[in-house]
């Protein structure tokens, strides 16, 4: 495949009809509406606060930031004016994803009013939120307590933002507790003999479950890292950011070697007989194409990353969803558990898919 062999336009329409669809999404049918003890979570509708529609925002933001296109920067602000009207969710992991794009346009904008929430739900993240042995970020969502395990997902929603946070404020207590989260995650997730992720870590039985290297999981990790890096603006020669480049270089090594022809991964990612998940491949594309432009990686991964990004173009429908997407998914104890996941349209596929095209804007600068 050639530098440049898919059409500015065509990314550009692909972007907005993946935002058209991500903002008008709902669930007509209930079926995705998850009952913890009472406590009903929508797992699908664009106007809940959770992480989904954080990685949605951060991707639509982007988009602006790189366009300029006022409709992008219109679909944030108006999801966050009705959030803080209807009134903040309980805390989570997961409701603490919009706030890496909250935490942007405190930097753009200096509006005071954002000061309050950013604080104390970094503050809650600091002293409040459950941990693990050796002091992991506990993976707290919704019902469950998920006592003692980490998980892949929670580097990329609750400790990017703190990190960002950390950083405008001048809490460098907030941006150390970053780090560390980054590297005690390593060290009980990342698999030796692949250079992939492991989904989950359990203190409990000290085991990491199925072993599963599962796709949408492994993305977050791909994504997280260079986000981290130029959010702390890590310089070359920083212990810190030489480890990270070298944890995601086995990583995006090994996603190399196992991407499909189709430009797809599949969602246990070394398993060819589990089926192509297209959110996960959007992930790593972002992942992957920024690295490549930021020179953490080197330049012959941009192939794999075009490869990814004109599969996602063939799996984004006429009506803006994104096709092959696993619908949520716990922590399996079995590899079987993983590939019999639905697939449907769920709003990280399009959160995800506009992150990776907006990524890949910078391609035509």
């Amino acid at each position: 495949m050639g530098e440049l062999t898919i059409e500015k336009k065509e990314v550009l329409k692909n972007i907005h009809l993946l935002m058209n669809n991500l903002t008008t999404i709902n669930d007509n049918t209930g079926e995705f509406l998850l009952n913890f003890d009472g406590l009903v979570v929508d797992d699908k509708s664009w106007n809940v606060w959770n992480w989904p529609q954080g990685v949605g925002l951060y991707g639509i933001y982007k988009y602006w930031r790189l366009t300029g296109d006022q409709k992008a920067l219109d679909i944030v602000n108006d999801w966050f004016e009705a959030r803080f009207e209807e009134g903040v969710p309980p805390k989570n992991v997961n409701t603490m994803a919009p706030f890496l794009t909250l935490a942007y346009l405190y930097e753009d904008t200096k509006d005071k009013t954002l000061i309050p929430y950013l604080e104390t739900w970094a503050e809650w993240v600091m002293h409040d939120m459950p941990r693990t042995k050796e002091d992991g970020l506990q993976h707290m969502t919704y019902g469950p307590e998920n006592k003692n395990q980490l998980w892949d997902d929670t580097l990329m929603m609750t400790v990017l933002p703190l990190a960002k946070i950390g950083v405008l404020f001048d809490r460098p207590e907030y941006i150390e507790e970053a780090k560390k989260q980054f590297l005690i995650h390593i060290k009980y997730l990342s698999d030796r003999k692949t250079g992939l992720w492991f989904h989950g870590w359990t203190f409990e039985e000290n085991h990491n479950y199925a072993e599963a290297l599962w796709a949408r999981g492994n993305c977050w990790i791909t994504i997280a890292i260079p986000e981290i890096i130029e959010i702390l603006d890590l310089k070359e020669g920083d212990f810190f950011r030489d480890f990270l480049v070298d944890t995601l270089t086995r990583q995006i090594e090994a996603l190399a070697k196992y991407q499909d022809e189709s430009g797809l991964w599949h969602t246990l990612i070394d398993d060819k007989t589990s089926y192509l998940e297209a959110s996960a491949t959007a992930g790593f594309a972002y992942g992957i194409l920024k690295c490549v432009h930021k020179r953490y990686i080197s330049q012959d991964y941009k192939e794999v990353a075009h490869k990814a990004i004109q599969g996602i173009i063939n799996e984004t429908a006429d009506n803006g969803a994104l096709q092959k997407v696993s619908v949520g998914t716990g922590m399996g104890d079995n590899l079987q558990f993983y590939k019999d996941i639905k697939i449907t349209e769920m709003p990280y596929g399009q959160s995800l898919a506009v992150l990776a095209l907006s990524e890949f804007l910078n391609s035509y600068i």
